[in-house]
């Protein structure tokens, strides 16, 4: 097949992948960028969708980002592609922030108090509850992240929106000019009309 790669990579190396990217993350960034702003739909649809990617990496439900970014967008009526990409707010880079203000913002409101939490603590605790795959251990970490994760995630979203919706259209109008100014200097007069005559 045309474009495969010759030598299939390995399951560590899809998994490494799939965790960090092959080349910088600037460089990942920026793909992605590209990615939404050529998405063909109106600039509220994209950005509704990605607004919804982006909450729903605010939520402690690892493994159920894309299916809970997807139901979010299927009601808020986005684009599922854009919500797909929007998930990418939540990455081993950000993680570990995410789910610590998620905590402390939970602790908060349900204690009225924020105890000091450190990103990485935060997330070696949240891993480990996962591989004893226990509720009861999860349950006092996962109860304030769900309900912190609900002002964080609005916030991200909001803005994500704001960012996405304001580049989109400004993408798809510079896009519009651009192939209007094209058609109009490929555009050739039929032979014998006023057009071809310079009489117009």
């Amino acid at each position: 097949m045309l474009f495969q790669r010759r030598n299939r990579p390995s399951r560590i190396e899809r998994l490494r992948v799939a965790v960090w990217p092959r080349n910088s993350w600037s460089r990942s960034t920026r793909y992605f960028g590209k990615r939404v702003l050529r998405l063909t739909a109106t600039p509220h649809a994209i950005a509704i969708g990605f607004a919804a990617g982006a909450c729903a990496s605010c939520t402690p439900l690892v493994g159920f980002h894309f299916l809970t970014a997807f139901a979010a967008a299927y009601v808020a009526r986005g684009n599922m592609i854009a919500a797909a990409l929007g998930t990418s707010i939540g990455n081993p880079l950000t993680f570990p922030f995410i789910w610590a203000s998620t905590f402390k913002i939970g602790q908060w409101i349900l204690h009225g108090r924020a105890p000091k939490a450190d990103p990485h603590q935060v997330q070696q605790r949240f891993q480990e509850g996962l591989f004893e795959k226990s509720l009861d251990s999860l349950w006092p970490m996962l109860k304030p992240m769900f309900i912190g994760a609900v002002p964080l995630g609005l916030v991200v979203g909001s803005v994500s929106y704001v960012i996405v919706y304001k580049s989109v259209e400004v993408y798809q109008r510079r896009r519009r000019v651009t192939l209007e100014n094209r058609n109009k200097r490929d555009y050739t007069p039929p032979p014998g009309t006023m057009e071809e005559d310079g009489s117009a």
